[in-house]
């Protein structure tokens, strides 16, 4: 008898669920070790599992939509060599093949028969043809960072009409109505809010802050950092003042337990950052606290470039202890209460920066001057805080943006 190998569903240590995407090989298939397998997607990344040793596809056990928790048996391999696959998986392995796209190349190009469900999507999301693209895998594979390279190099001409056809699918039919099917990330989002509203009593405090010295620095120095490779944003200076925060009121920086409250050593900050239509992701910047604003910058836009492409790594969207959510990039000046990103106890909203009639200080009188204002919102879990933290938090942000300098050392 030929030895069985099962092929499981890796830990997730941001959720306990996932769902089967897409399966890139068929009852029967030969695999080889270390070959995309399976496609699972969960409400923050799409992983590719690769199959666990050379052999034949002799079971699927979850299908397409299928919801799979992290030890789960997804199929199994026979390490016997090549052999018939039981009768009842033929029907099934038949009709997952129908629900894949329709390939981007001739469905008899080798090339195409050899691309990943992953690297499938990409192609048709920028309509783009495999054969135009030099693969840098194993036996010359195209890989999705190949295409993410390739789209990244591609004239911006190009890039507009892959855009246009996209939005093309998502428009309303002239009368009537249309539904479109939640995504996985949806679907997560759409559970994780109600489950935190539900658990959590949210409660929100309102600061004011001035950005006027922060924005002076980022014209004296966007040009260098840019340079460096970094994009000098607002929201990295958010980061950095809330880095700063955390570390002096530890309580804003936990996990609440049913019995205690865990308050975390290392800040890892959390950015909002939108899909689109397709939802809401939170990629985490880690440690942040040893970082200086360069490095926070430069982290920054790494990790938002890599969501909007939909390249985050797993590791890329672990361990966040605290969230801010700049809804003020949409236009918005205040959001209250942001759903708390559970099991954080705390979340930032920053509001739109807006040129504002103030009463000021010079040189010890008071006058009346034009700053650059934003809202600062702090929705905490009033099980784990209360206002004294909160307050205290914000006062330390508002702090370190009001009073920013070239000399800031954070």
């Amino acid at each position: 008898m030929s030895e069985l190998v099962d092929v499981l569903v890796p830990a997730n240590e941001e959720g306990t669920r996932a769902t089967v995407l897409r399966w890139c090989k068929q009852v029967g298939d030969a695999v080889v070790k270390d070959e995309p397998l399976v496609e699972l997607e969960t409400d923050k990344v799409t992983v590719e599992i690769p199959a666990p040793a050379e052999g034949t596809l002799c079971e699927i056990l979850k299908q397409v939509d299928a919801e799979v928790v992290p030890d789960e048996v997804l199929a199994r391999l026979s390490l016997g060599g090549a052999s018939a696959a039981p009768k009842l998986e033929a029907p099934l392995a038949a009709a997952e093949n129908s629900r894949r796209p329709s390939p981007v190349a001739d469905a008899g190009d080798a090339t195409e028969q050899r691309l990943s469900p992953a690297v499938r999507r990409l192609l048709q999301e920028h309509t783009i043809a495999a054969a135009s693209i030099a693969g840098s895998g194993r036996d010359g594979r195209i890989t999705a960072q190949d295409v993410i390279r390739h789209v990244a190099d591609a004239p911006a001409s190009a890039q507009a009409g892959a855009n246009e056809h996209v939005a093309a699918e998502t428009q309303v039919p002239a009368s009537g109505s249309t539904r479109i099917s939640h995504t996985a990330i949806r679907r997560r989002v759409a559970e994780h809010m109600t489950r935190s509203l539900l658990e959590a009593p949210h409660v929100t405090t309102l600061f004011e802050a001035d950005l006027t010295r922060v924005l002076a620095h980022r014209a004296s120095h966007a040009a260098d950092y840019q340079a460096r490779g970094a994009r000098l944003t607002l929201t990295a200076y958010i980061v950095s003042a809330c880095a700063h925060a955390l570390r002096a009121i530890p309580q804003v920086n936990a996990t609440f337990h049913s019995d205690a409250l865990e308050l975390h050593a290392d800040a890892n900050i959390g950015v909002g950052t939108a899909l689109g239509n397709k939802g809401l992701i939170v990629p985490v910047i880690h440690r942040a606290h040893t970082l200086d604003l360069f490095s926070i910058a430069r982290r920054l836009g790494q990790v938002v470039e890599a969501a909007r492409a939909g390249r985050l790594t797993p590791e890329e969207v672990r361990g966040g202890t605290f969230t801010i959510s700049n809804h003020g990039v949409g236009g918005s000046l205040l959001a209250a209460p942001i759903v708390i990103n559970q099991p954080q106890v705390a979340i930032l909203g920053v509001g739109k920066v807006q040129r504002r009639v103030c009463a000021v200080q010079i040189e010890g009188a008071e006058a009346i001057g034009v700053r650059s204002m934003c809202y600062l919102t702090l929705t905490i879990d009033h099980r784990a805080l209360d206002a004294f933290q909160a307050n205290s938090f914000l006062s330390s942000v508002v702090d370190t943006l009001d009073n920013w300098s070239a000399e800031n050392p954070r």
